[in-house]
This record gives C-alpha cells, sequence and structure tokens, in this order.
C-alpha cells in the first residue's frame, strides 16, 4: 500500500528540527540560499556534515558550481531570515544584511553556528539532492535555538541557553 504525501508529511512534522539558512554560489559567483530543516551531522573524523536539497530548487545548481555551502545554524530571534530564506528569488540577498566568510560564502550574522563545507560528494535521493560537505571552517556562539515542528516556529521553553 503506497503511503499519501499529506500522511508522510504530518508524520515528518512530528520531527521537531532546528532551522538552518544555507548558502552558496552560482557559476557567477552570485550568492543564492534557502532555509532547511534537512540539515544533519555525518562524521566527527572527518568533520562532516550533509544537507538535502530540493532538485527543483533554484539553488541546487549553486552546490556543484561553487563545490562549497554554508549553514548558519538560526538563533530563535531569527525566524525573520528563515522566513525569508524559504522564499525563492535573488531578492532575499537585496537587504544586505549577510556578511561574507572568508571563501566568499554569505553567512547570516548573530546565527548560533556557522559551518562552511566543501562538497564531498552529492548523491541523487528521489526529488532531493544528498550534498556531503566536509567542515573547512566554522564559528560557534552561545544561545537558543530556532525550532521547527508540526509545521510552525517554536522556541525551548525555561531558561536554558
Amino acid at each position: 500500500m503506497p503511503v499519501e504525501a499529506s500522511a508522510f508529511r504530518r508524520a515528518l512534522g512530528q520531527f521537531a528540527t532546528g532551522v538552518a539558512v544555507v548558502t552558496t554560489r552560482d557559476a557567477a559567483g552570485q550568492p543564492m540560499g534557502l532555509t532547511v530543516n534537512a540539515f544533519s551531522a555525518v562524521s566527527l573524523e572527518p568533520p562532516l556534515v550533509l544537507v538535502c536539497i530540493d532538485s527543483r530548487s533554484e539553488t541546487h545548481g549553486g552546490f556543484g558550481a561553487s563545490g562549497l555551502f554554508g549553514v548558519s545554524v538560526l538563533s530563535e530571534d531569527q525566524e525573520h531570515f528563515s522566513r525569508r530564506f524559504a522564499q525563492p528569488g535573488r531578492e532575499k540577498f537585496a537587504a544586505k544584511d549577510l556578511h561574507l566568510g572568508e571563501e566568499g560564502i554569505a553567512l547570516v550574522p548573530g546565527a548560533l553556528a556557522h559551518i562552511v563545507c566543501r562538497v564531498v560528494t552529492a548523491t541523487q535521493a528521489g526529488d532531493h539532492t544528498i550534498y556531503v560537505g566536509e567542515v573547512a571552517r566554522l564559528d560557534v556562539s552561545p544561545g537558543r535555538p530556532l525550532l521547527f515542528h508540526a509545521s510552525g516556529y517554536r522556541r525551548l521553553a525555561g531558561n536554558q541557553a
């Protein structure tokens, strides 16, 4: 019996995730980016992470063109960045409020973590490509993460940081 897409989406929505903005560049060096929650650690040695990018996304081609991507793990007060990068189009870079990392990849200022990676593998899986990146550089800041659960943004309860 096949699984209905809507039921699958509802089931996956029960898994709380962090929220990140993933950025890269196109072949001409122009910034590209999108909001993801399909981000995960793969290995500690060597340090590897993965992001899953919809093959139909306008950002998809930049991963192969530049061979680099940056992950900005959003804090609970950065929902506006998540919403902005969830939209299509290059206007998301018009505000000029991002900063460039050493590798020329745009990063969200004030994010809890910045992780810049070199693409080491790309695997087609259904309607997405899984990009595995080796961590080239990272920065970490204290704070509380922005979470996503059951189709909505959430925040941690209590005072823990």
